[in-house]
């Protein structure tokens, strides 16, 4: 990378030589100014207002100009003889944490190389001291004609340098802020919360300027003859919204898009308190609400109207329950039985079964030792 200015950084006594080199670089797209008629290229020329004569760069210097409208010429000579102590150096003037730092200040980025071998142990010691302390330099320099304000700090193994603006350069937030009272509630801040909490974090190198590739396909296909289809307009822009409906619409299509479900719930939702209890019905009441279709063992269906009202009717009165409960005794013990019943005739027609089986077996036995003793005997 081309280095925009050589100098050395002032650490106390310890003087490193650098290179400042641009930490960033625009990609925005420029456009130039066209004659509409025939498209001719538009250049602007510098002439001097007075006797209208065009001026090359070795003509024009530089000037001061007064409250009215005076002008008072400066030198670089003039310039040049100043007290700067800044103008090849970055002079280090404190040691402050990074959240010192208010990133209103924060301007142009660039970074620090060391300048030749013999600045390379010092340039280390720095960065790895700047490391180990977890602050950063505050320094002063000068470039482009002026001095600057400028913050050290170590990005990866190299030493960047942010130039801030002065203090007196920030604007106070007069005015800025809404004048009337507005009151936030609790329900609007947790969805808020929960809303963050969604997106979550974000892969920085991810980004991109969408515009930027709007405009490149749109010279690509002008060159090329082609018309591109304009792009929807955003209807929502200056409408008046439900706060909190729009809070709820953008955690549901957060979701979406990382691919939950939408039944799954968030813990401390605003509204979790106010959601109605579940209503559970049992089977009985199911039955007794409606009528109910059952087949018969020859196909056909009959349907049977619901008793829930007989049954709550008869269930209402003491003498009905006890009757109730007498019946329910009754055709539990008929159950029992009948069960134990079925039990008892089955093992009694095992048992004739195996008694069956053992005969016939015997009878089959002593026919074979019969059949054996004729042939000795023959």
């Amino acid at each position: 990378m081309r280095s925009i200015w050589n100098g050395a950084i002032s650490f106390g006594l310890v003087s490193i030589p650098i290179k400042l080199v641009n930490a960033t670089e625009n990609h925005s797209i420029s456009f130039r100014q066209v004659h509409l008629t025939d498209g001719g290229r538009i250049r602007y020329r510098k002439v001097c207002e007075l006797d209208g004569e065009e001026l090359t760069a070795g003509d024009i210097g530089k000037a001061y100009e007064e409250a009215d409208g005076s002008l008072v010429p400066i030198t670089d000579e003039d310039l040049g003889s100043l007290p700067l102590p800044t103008a090849k150096t970055i002079e280090i003037v404190a040691f402050v944490p990074a959240d010192t730092i208010d990133p209103l200040q924060m301007d142009a980025a660039y970074y620090l190389s060391a300048n030749g071998v013999p600045a390379a142990k010092p340039y280390t010691l720095l960065r790895e001291a700047l490391k180990r302390s977890q602050k950063v330099a505050l320094a002063k320099y000068a470039l482009r004609g002026r001095e600057r304000l400028g913050m050290l700090r170590v990005v990866d193994d190299v030493i960047a340098m942010h130039g801030l603006l002065w203090p007196d350069e920030i604007r106070a937030p007069e005015g800025v802020a809404p004048e009337a009272d507005v009151s936030v509630r609790d329900a609007e801040l947790d969805l808020a919360d929960a809303l963050m909490d969604t997106l979550g974090e974000v892969d920085m190198d991810s980004l991109h300027d969408d515009y930027r590739e709007a405009v490149e396909e749109l010279v690509a296909a002008k060159a090329s003859g082609e018309t591109l289809q304009p792009a929807a307009a955003d209807e929502s822009g200056g409408k008046v919204i439900d706060l909190l409906a729009a809070l709820e619409n953008s955690v549901r299509a957060a979701k979406e898009a990382r691919g939950e479900e939408e039944g799954e719930a968030d813990e401390g939702e605003a509204d979790e308190e106010k959601a109605p209890p579940a209503k559970v019905t049992s089977i009985a009441d199911r039955k007794a609400s409606g009528s109910t279709t059952r087949k018969t063992p020859t196909g056909k269906s009959v349907s049977r109207a619901g008793s829930g009202g007989a049954r709550k009717a008869a269930s209402s009165s003491p003498k009905a329950s006890g009757a109730k409960k007498s019946t329910a005794g009754a055709s539990k013990a008929a159950a029992k039985k009948s069960a134990s019943g079925s039990r008892s005739g089955a093992k009694k027609t095992a048992s004739k079964t195996g008694t069956a089986k053992k005969t016939t077996a015997a009878k089959k036995q002593s026919g074979t030792k019969a059949a054996s003793r004729k042939r000795a005997s023959a």
